[in-house]
């Protein structure tokens, strides 16, 4: 059967051996299989909800042993971050996921490693598959393989929100808001880089350069906080 042979495939490629080779199967079983084979429940979606809390709850300690320096706050961002649907995809790409999901006629590979919901959904799935087959010590070891530099080497100015910051001490002091302004693009297309300035009452705070608009006025941000703080 397809599904099995995908599930062992998988599996042996990330050096796990099954006890329960149905629940791995039903992990890499998306929803749009169910309509061609004419089945109901038979996909992802409990593994999905295991497999997030078991996520969850791995990354968190993992941080919390990894950085004793953060705060509550640092730490909750940085878990946040890291399971975000974008880096779970990732984490999928990185295991070339997509080629083992079962789906139906309507989807194909390339649609679902397009996807960062589906690969986000079944990633969670395998999780849980694997907690539930291996137990915790096992599902622990697998998480720590792929997130652990992730969490060692992060950086916490990319987990800071200094526009949200900026605006909640500039509104403690008084009653009006900052804005943004984008000065002017620079480089060539392939590597352009945006530069903004950060205003209050038309007095401009600080200026900031990033790869996006956001990014950009990201740094304004932090380089007008900078100047609050030096005053």
């Amino acid at each position: 059967m397809k599904e099995v042979n995908n599930a062992q495939k998988l599996l042996k490629k990330l050096h796990v051996k099954p006890r329960d080779i149905k629940l791995y199967e039903l992990a890499l079983t998306h929803s749009s299989f169910n309509v061609d084979a004419r089945t109901e429940h038979q996909d992802y979606e409990r593994l999905e909800y295991i497999g997030d809390a078991v996520l969850g709850f791995v990354t968190a300690d993992l941080i919390f042993h990894v950085h004793p320096e953060m705060n509550q706050g640092l730490m909750s961002k940085l878990r946040s971050h890291l399971v975000q649907s974008k880096s779970l995809a990732k984490y999928a790409r990185k295991i070339e996921l997509s080629k083992y999901i079962i789906a139906g006629h309507s989807i194909d590979v390339e649609m679902i490693d397009k996807s960062d919901k589906i690969l986000e959904d079944v990633f969670e799935a395998l999780i849980g598959a694997i907690y539930l087959d291996q137990g915790i010590k096992k599902v622990t070891s697998y998480i720590k393989s792929f997130i652990y530099n992730d969490i060692k080497f992060a950086k916490t100015d990319e987990l800071t929100d200094y526009k949200t910051r900026l605006q909640e001490e500039m509104q403690s002091e008084h009653r009006d808001s900052v804005s943004y302004r984008i000065l002017k693009m620079e480089g060539p297309a392939h590597d352009r880089a945006f530069v903004s300035e950060v205003l209050f009452n038309d007095e401009v705070l600080a200026v900031g350069k990033g790869k996006t608009k956001k990014a950009s006025e990201q740094d304004a941000a932090k380089n007008a906080l900078k100047k609050k703080a030096v005053k």
